[in-house]
This record gives C-alpha cells, structure tokens and sequence, in this order.
C-alpha cells in the first residue's frame, strides 16, 4: 500500500537523482567554461542557455528538497500533500531541462531515460500529478480553508508575524487600491503608524536604536513583517524596509563608527525614509560599468550624471548613490563608492532641489503598470556636492562601494522573495474565495475538477517559496548571495504565475481594476525585474557560483580527501 510517508520517501529518491545528473551537468559546464585564468566571462557567455536554465533547475530542487524535508514529520498534512504536488512539478519541469544538458555537454542520458520509465516516477506521478489527485487536493484545499505553507517559528516572531497581519489587513488593504488607482504615494497615515510599530529599524542593531539582535530571529522577523504587509499590498507598504535593510547593511559593513552613531538610530525611527540610486540609463544591472562620476573638490565630491529606478526616491530624505570616485574606467566596480546625498522629502511625482554650493537634483516619477505608491524615480544630479563625511567609510571606504553594496543586496534579495510570498498569498485566498462564491452553468466554480488543479497547483507552488523563503531566513548568514539568490529568482516568478492563474479564475471581473487581484498580478511583474532582474541573476551571480563553487571542489578532489570534504562542506554551506 502506498502511505503519504512512502510518497515522500520515493520523491526524495527521484530528487536525488535528479540532483546527481544535475551536479554532473554543472561540473562539465565548468570544465567547458574554464581556462588557466578562471572562467572565461566569453564562454560563460556562450553558453548562457544552459547557465539560465541550471540556475532554475538548483532553485527548483532545492526548493522542492526542502519543502519535502520539512513535511517529512507531518506526511498525512494537506502541506505534505501539496509539497508533493510542487515536486512532481518540480521533477516534470527539470527533467527536461536535463535532457537538453545532457544533449549539450555530451553527458550519459540513460539516467534521466530511467528515470522518466521508472515505476517510481509512474506511481509518484499518479498519487500526486494526475487529474484526479489534483482534483482531491484543491477539494480538501478548499474544504479545510486552513493556512498552507505552515513554518515553525517562536511565540516571539508569531506575534510580531499577527500584529503586521492585523495592521495590513485593518488598515493597509483599505487604502491600497485608492493608492494604486490614483497612483498617490504612501500617505503618513500608514507610515508614521509603521515608524511607531519600529518596522524601519528592524535591520538596525539594538545598540543603535533598533530592534536587531544579531541572531537569525533578526531575519526570520524581517521575513515575517514583509510578507504580511505584502499581502495587504506591495506598493503601499510591503516594500517600504527593503530599501532601509539595504543601506543599513552597507553601513553596518563598511560605515565609520560615527557615521553609524549618526545615521543608524534615524534610519531605525524612519527619519528620513531613505532610496537606493543605483541603476543608470545606460547600464541596468551591469554594476561595473556605472558612470555617475563624483569629481574631488575641497571638502568633498561634485556629482553628475543620471540614475534611473531609484524608488521612492521623492519621498526619501536620504539617497544611497552608488558613484565612480576614481575616474579610472578600468577599474570598473573597484572604482565605485557609496555616497549618502540628503535632499527634502516631497509626495509630488517631480522635484527640483538647489543647494546653496550650486548644485542641482532632479527627479520624475516613472509611469509604471503598477508597483505604485512608492514610485520610481529618474534622477539627475549637476554639481551635487557632498561631503567627505558622506562617503560610506570616509577615505578607507573609496573604491569598496560595491562590496557594501551587495553586502545590502543579500538581505534585499532575501526579503523580495518574502514579499513575492505575500503577493502569492492574497492571491490565492482571493481565488479560493472567488471560486466558491462565483456560479457557473449552475453550480460554483469550485466543484469543477479544473479549478481544483489550478488551485492545487497554486497552493503547492506558494508552500514550496514560503518554505524555502523561511529556511533562507534562518541559515542567510551562512548561505549568502547565492541562498538568497535562489530563492529570489523561483519565488518572483511564481508570484507572477500564482498571480495570473488567480486573475484567470476571476474571469472578466480579474481583469477589472475595481478587483484587487488584478493589482496583484500587475504589482507581481516588478518582482521578477528589480533587486536584481531575473536574467543577471541567474547568469552573473547564480549559475557563476555554482560553476565556481564545481571548479572548487574539483581543486580541492585533486589535493587529496581531506581537502575535498572541506571545500564540499564550504560549498553545501554556500548553497543552503
């Protein structure tokens, strides 16, 4: 007899091998990719296809992996049900892409060929993948209405986890689709209730006036409070810490002492709110090539130039700016500073600042589909001064702007994936909620085995995000750029897909901007681009790292045993 716990079990077996097949892919890719001076940037570039694909497979896995570990103890729960729903999806999906890498780095295929024959995979497939398996598990999804994508967490975090619940939904979601539709920025009656609840100091330490206290409650908490207020809305709340965890982390890692003395307990009280200035016209995502120039003069810097997408920007009352302070082109990120430029806080969609030492700073709220309530801003500065006690480090902090600044990224990343959680979330119990009230050909729409396997397969993959989003959280100062990496990239594009099955449900009314589930799917469409767009993701920073992580542990094979299970044990760390 087939048991829930004999399901679980024989999924992680066709996981494991799929990670086997997986892991030889990565390890050939690497050698392909590998030269006497490293990975070669012209073959990595070569092969993008398959780097952007192995960078799905990992998050995939590695999501699905950790969902089933963590039913493992509940295997009759509707969350075991569903986390098998997510892996039969996961291991559909990536069997393919493993049969092409196979094809493409002239691997053995006969074990994905098995695999696919296997009577494993039959019996997985059919206890949780087929029609009528779907159908039983969004009847009992529907019948139960119970939270799915259950984490454990201290009495602690589930309170501050309820009281942002209750404030989203009692008075975020009231005002967010007066907000969106009238494209207003968030007005302070919901930031002044959040600068008393401390949510602007949640990445800042206690012993600079916030609630930090350097364990992993610290980013369990952030996760927590982002995706509640996610849920009430992105726009109109659930992003507004994600730009402070960013500048507060890049202080914290390269800020004098003063400086943070200075700043930390203001950013912590939300005075000022602060933006992040970063992308540029010209550059997007290519870090390295940015151009904004700051120019020495006595006493500090002159900035000119543009940036683009620097959200929130009007209503901020400091900018973190990422500047070329050395003019050397050559140097390319290892010329870059951070440069903290104060300006006054304004609601209008553009603004004009003069300073009295002759500089200028202009800015234009971006027309956008949605993500509105922050807005997004293009900035010009002419002759922006700022002085040297701006710089983040001072003089020893020149040339380190952007390892401070993906010192920042980390936690955004991270927290960008909690907010595609809330996103998700409010999209599905809106679906649920619609399809059981909404009649068609005369009985609810939910009765239809269809709509059952759309809300199936919604549920599964927003359990598989939330529980790799809270693993992330708990092990993020171990895992790093590539833990939150990974789970930034699969949950962002889940909330996309969630998103539109739950505007699909609606029907006509999904597409009406009088139903919320239509500002879900267009808010949702941001997740994928910004904190790092999609594409630069997977290719720069995950499907990188693996195949350097790959190169390491072949190194360290070839200097004997010992150092082959230290640089395994560094790498199985890196990825979660």
């Amino acid at each position: 007899m087939t048991t829930p716990s004999h399901l679980i079990h024989l999924a992680q077996g066709l996981m494991h091998q799929c990670q086997q097949v997986h892991r030889q892919g990565i390890e050939a890719l690497a050698q392909a990719c590998h030269t006497s001076r490293g990975l070669s940037a012209e073959r990595l570039d070569q092969h993008q296809l398959l780097s952007y694909d192995m960078a799905w497979t990992s998050a995939e896995l590695l999501a699905a992996q950790t969902a089933l570990d963590q039913v493992l103890t509940s295997p009759d729960s509707l969350d075991a049900e569903l986390a098998l729903v997510f892996t039969v999806e996961v291991i559909t999906a990536v069997m393919s892409r493993l049969d092409m890498l196979c094809l493409e780095l002239s691997l053995e295929p006969e074990p994905v060929h098995a695999m696919r024959a296997s009577a494993a995979w039959a019996d997985l497939r059919r206890a949780a993948g087929s029609e009528a398996a779907l159908a039983r598990t969004g009847q009992r999804l529907q019948a139960t209405q119970a939270e799915v994508g259950e984490v454990h967490l201290d009495a602690s975090i589930r309170l501050v986890q309820e009281t942002f619940q209750r404030f989203g939904q009692e008075v975020v979601a009231p005002m967010a689709e007066h907000i969106h539709r009238e494209d207003l920025t968030i007005p302070e009656t919901l930031l002044q209730p959040l600068r008393e609840m401390g949510v602007f100091g949640l990445s800042v330490p206690e012993a600079y006036g916030g609630s930090g206290t350097g364990s992993e409650d610290d980013n369990l908490i952030m996760v927590a409070v982002t995706e509640a207020l996610s849920q009430a809305s992105l726009g109109a709340a659930g992003s507004l810490i994600t730009r402070p965890e960013i500048l507060c982390r890049a202080l914290l890692a390269g800020g004098t002492e003063a400086q943070k003395a200075h700043w930390l307990p203001r950013l912590a009280q939300g005075q000022p709110l602060c933006a992040i200035a970063m992308t540029e016209p010209d550059h997007g995502s290519d870090v390295a090539s940015l151009t904004l120039r700051a120019d020495r003069v006595e006493g500090g810097w002159r900035l000119n130039g543009a940036k683009t997408w620097c959200t929130f920007a009007g209503k901020a009352g400091v900018l973190m700016v990422v500047a070329r302070t050395d003019p050397d082109r050559s140097l390319g990120h290892k010329g870059l500073s951070l440069l903290l430029v104060e300006k006054p806080s304004t609601e209008d969609h553009a603004f004009r600042v003069d300073q009295t030492q002759g500089g200028v700073l202009t800015g234009r709220a971006i027309p956008t589909l949605g993500y509105r309530g922050m807005h997004s801003y293009d900035l010009s500065f002419e002759n922006w001064w700022v002085p040297d006690s701006h710089v983040i480090g001072e003089t020893s902090g020149l040339g380190k702007g952007f390892y401070f600044n993906m010192t920042g990224m980390v936690g955004g990343r991270m927290q960008t994936a909690a907010r595609a959680c809330g996103v998700m979330r409010a999209a599905l119990l809106a679906a649920q909620r619609y399809t059981q009230d909404r009649k068609v050909f005369g009985q609810p729409l939910t009765q239809y085995s269809l709509t059952q396997a759309k809300l199936a397969r919604m549920a599964a993959r927003f359990v598989g995000c939330r529980l790799l989003t809270y693993q992330t959280a708990r092990t993020l100062e171990q895992g790093g750029s590539l833990a939150s990496s990974l789970v930034k990239l699969l949950a962002c594009r889940s909330a996309e897909l969630v998103t539109r099955e739950a505007l699909q449900l609606h029907g006509g009314m999904g597409y009406a901007e009088e139903t919320a589930v239509s500002r879900y799917f267009v808010d949702a469409r941001v997740l994928s681009i910004f904190e790092g767009a999609e594409e630069i993701l997977a290719l720069k920073v995950i499907a990188r790292g693996l195949l350097e992580q790959a190169l390491r542990s072949t190194d360290a094979s070839s200097e004997g045993p010992a150092a082959a299970t230290a640089s395994q044990l560094a790498s199985q760390r890196e990825a979660v």
